[in-house]
């Protein structure tokens, strides 16, 4: 991915939109791989904290609830500004943001020092989102479900490696090395400063707001509203088992197999991966199949391995872990294009809103199944969670958006 920013790229004109712009794909994919890696250092962490500090799951519940209200609340807004004024160095001042979350955690003497801390890093994700989607679409030459897919993938793979940097470094050296991260938002802010510039360069050039609104796909504005509010559904059962792993799969683990805190951040590592994986795969499949036939697989066709999940061994627990990754993945880009083909010229509006609506819920999530844990056992948690997917069924419900209806904004 360095070579999306190297010397020959910097020379890169505009492209136009009928053409797939892969170095700007790249370039935003890489940032988004820094920024959830930068992210992912959080709860990779928790452990530490969790000793240091004398925590119980209900107030690290809290710390991932205060991070991804920080990354929701404001993604909509952000979206909506910029659909009316697009700002493309927003991306490296959003950046900036986390930045002084990483600084602040890793100098934090306190629980509330480390909830701001935590909100700093969740405020710089929501100015990061909501444009960086945009510019993915811009860069996508019609190719939306592939476009996205690379840049959500990008923070996927971040996501996976952050918890074995976590292991490597922050384990052995102590909170204090999570400053040596700052070096990567440094890297990010450089890169996202030269999309910024090809951003503006593409605006002067169209001689028009990025995101015009596309041609109309006929539905009422009843069923745009009645499909909005499927696959916000989908997201909450997405998200809110999603929740159950990047918080407290580490937790599982130990509690259930007795393994180490690196073997659990290893094991998360394999969940994690394979969702990225699920990820990449996921847009180009809704590029060519239709976006609605991957979200109900993804969502539904999980529910056999999710059940079977809390009952598992070891080595089981792994492969089912990585299965249900990759399949649950699947719908990640699917969904947000398919709200953006039902929203024409919105796309700063829908992506805020369904990235703010992905974090929202994770962190929403991670409060419920911390106080869950502690009322019950970690173990009851993953057994409840289990029958989330079987919401999936509601999918059968979006209405079909063929190729030849689907806006391209």
């Amino acid at each position: 991915m360095s070579s999306s920013v190297g010397p020959a790229a910097l020379a890169i004109a505009p492209k136009p939109a009928s053409t797939t712009a892969f170095a700007i794909l790249f370039a935003i994919s890489f940032s988004h791989m820094l920024n959830d890696m930068m992210q992912s250092l959080l709860p990779a962490i928790y452990p530490i904290l969790r000793t240091r500090y004398s925590l119980n799951f209900a107030q690290i519940g809290i710390i991932t609830l205060t991070f991804q209200t920080a990354a929701s609340l404001l993604q909509p807004v952000v979206g909506m500004v910029t659909d009316r004024r697009p700002m493309p160095f927003s991306l490296p001042v959003g950046m900036g943001f986390t930045l002084i979350g990483l600084l602040l955690l890793s100098v934090a003497g306190s629980y509330t020092v480390l909830l701001i801390a935590a909100a700093m890093v969740g405020l710089g994700s929501s100015v990061f989102h909501p444009e960086a989607s945009r510019v993915a679409r811009m860069g996508s030459g019609g190719r939306h479900g592939l476009a996205q897919s690379l840049f959500q993938v990008g923070g996927n793979a971040g996501t996976a490696i952050g918890p074995l940097l976590a292991v490597f470094i922050v384990v052995p050296h102590g909170q204090g090395s999570i400053a040596w991260f700052s070096l990567a938002a440094l890297l990010a802010m450089a890169v996202l400063t030269w999309v910024g510039m090809w951003y503006r360069r593409l605006q002067t050039a169209q001689g028009k707001r990025a995101g015009a609104r596309g041609t109309a796909h006929g539905l009422s504005p009843r069923k745009v509203a009645l499909s909005v509010s499927i696959l916000v559904a989908l997201l909450f059962t997405k998200f809110f088992y999603v929740s159950s792993f990047s918080t407290f799969y580490t937790f599982y683990l130990i509690s259930k197999f007795h393994v180490s805190v690196q073997s659990a951040q290893v094991h998360l590592f394999i969940f994690l991966a394979a969702f990225a994986i699920g990820v990449l795969g996921g847009g180009p499949i809704g590029d060519r199949v239709g976006r609605r036939y991957v979200i109900w697989f993804s969502i539904l066709g999980v529910l056999p391995f999710t059940l079977m999940l809390p009952f598992a061994n070891l080595f089981w627990t792994g492969v089912l872990s990585a299965v249900i990754g990759l399949i649950l993945a699947s719908a990640s880009s699917a969904i947000l294009v398919y709200a953006q083909e039902l929203i024409p010229g919105r796309v700063g509006l829908v992506s805020g809103l369904f990235f703010g609506l992905a974090f929202g819920m994770g962190g929403l999530g991670a409060a419920v199944l911390g106080w869950l844990a502690d009322a019950t056992s970690i173990d009851f948690v993953y057994r409840v969670c289990a029958f989330l997917p079987a919401l999936g069924i509601i999918a059968a419900l979006l209405p079909r958006l063929s190729h030849d209806q689907a806006v391209r904004a």
